[in-house]
């Protein structure tokens, strides 16, 4: 085979000037892929990060809550045992009891703002919605056929290197 004829795979012409070669489009299609998944990971992280720190911040209230109703424990247990002892008048016993409810009413608005911070916690819609669009994109990625005047480029090329 000469030097100026097509070989086994199809053509063994230079690319002309502002034309890319295969690897080269293979090379930037693959750089553009693993760069939109680098962006949806970093995406999926902001997300996450969001959520577990409304976690945290629930969480930490529920301890929080959780510690303040044990330390209301011995409190009802010395006011039971104070008001059991001065049943018709109101003493020392009867106060612990009122200090141990106050207790129990922190817990309480604790536990509300538990509750309000894991309400918050969501799963991360924008994430998933954007993977399932390049999915998509991917899926339907079809070969462009070439048009008219690229064959007849081409078909011209051909002639020329005859």
């Amino acid at each position: 085979m000469s030097a100026g004829t097509a070989g086994p795979s199809g053509s063994s012409r230079a690319p002309y000037e502002g034309e890319r070669s295969v690897g080269q489009l293979f090379a930037a299609a693959t750089a553009d892929l693993s760069s939109l998944v680098h962006d949806e990971i970093a995406l999926a992280k902001a997300e996450i990060r969001a959520d577990v720190m409304s976690g945290a911040k629930g969480a930490s209230s529920g301890i929080v809550a959780g510690v303040v109703l044990l330390a209301s424990i011995p409190m009802f247990s010395f006011a039971a045992a104070y008001g059991l002892n001065a049943a018709s008048h109101i003493g020392l016993g009867w106060s612990f009891f009122v200090v141990a409810w106050a207790f129990v009413l922190i817990a309480v608005v604790l536990v509300v703002l538990m509750l309000r911070f894991f309400k918050k916690v969501e799963k991360p819609k924008r994430t998933i919605e954007g993977a399932q669009a390049t999915a998509e994109v991917l899926r339907n990625a079809k070969p462009r056929p070439a048009t008219a005047r690229e064959l007849a480029v081409l078909e011209d090329r051909a002639t020329q290197e005859r």
